[in-house]
């Protein structure tokens, strides 16, 4: 059975930084496309990041140059390192998985296009000034 848990959110002030982190079993983390959603209140959830199978990694535009997406294997997870965070950064974030998912869907998407097909509970992330 695949499973994906998320760790790390929380809060922190405007201009912090965070790690969340995502542990994978049931399946090799290197086989998988993974990627991060995040959901922020009345909002659609949208596209963070994603790291393809061959480590290519894709950004949201309001992520590029602040977030950044690694994989460790010999843990079987994946981390998203978030540096200079705003307030507009507030929002459930979601880990994602499957193994080879469409091109179309490292340009975007939203989580009711179900572009991948496992998913995390959530983290909370919290960003105050």
């Amino acid at each position: 059975e695949v499973q994906l848990a998320e760790s790390g959110g929380g809060s922190v002030q405007v201009g912090g930084s965070l790690r969340l982190s995502c542990t994978a079993s049931g399946f090799r983390n290197d086989d998988f496309d993974m990627g991060w959603y995040r959901q922020a209140p009345g909002n659609e959830c949208e596209l963070v990041t994603i790291i393809s199978s061959d480590d290519t990694t894709y950004y949201g535009d309001s992520m590029k140059g602040r977030f950044t997406i690694s994989r460790d294997n010999a843990k079987n997870t994946v981390h998203l390192q978030m540096n200079n965070l705003q307030s507009e950064d507030t929002a459930v974030y979601y880990c994602a998985a499957d193994f080879h998912i469409a091109p179309k869907w490292v340009y975007g998407g939203t989580c009711s296009d179900k572009p991948f097909g496992y998913w995390g509970q959530g983290t909370q992330v919290t960003v105050s000034s």
